[in-house]
């Protein structure tokens, strides 16, 4: 199974200021409304805004890839030279989301919906 780039999320600081920005960008409002995340949907993609993501080492958006068995890729990517900048942790609703690097820096998110 190939891999599909899903989500992406962006790290804010002033939710309510990148809420009004991206449904004005995306052309529709957020599918998902909380504190803690805003979310839309929008091109077959997933656009997340997370206030937290600065403090969890974010410094830009990351790309979430769709993978069937995240603990698996993980071990894939690391044996391949990447490595882990955030494990792999539950967020919500039966989805683990993991963090990575490559050998320049530039992250890799994986995703996992349910269980493997």
């Amino acid at each position: 199974m190939i891999p599909s780039l899903d989500v992406i999320v962006v790290p804010v600081r002033d939710l309510a200021a990148a809420k009004t920005l991206y449904t004005t960008v995306l052309g529709v409002p957020p599918s998902v409304d909380s504190e803690w995340y805003v979310g839309f949907d929008a091109g077959g993609r997933h656009v997340g805004l997370d206030p937290n993501g600065h403090a969890s080492g974010m410094t830009g958006p990351v790309g979430f890839w769709r993978v069937p068995d995240i603990r698996a890729a993980v071990e894939t990517l690391v044996a391949a030279g990447a490595t882990v900048r955030q494990e792999v942790r539950a967020v919500g609703g039966g989805r683990e989301v993991a963090t990575l690097a490559d050998a320049d820096g530039n992250p890799i998110g994986l995703m996992q919906d349910g269980a493997a």
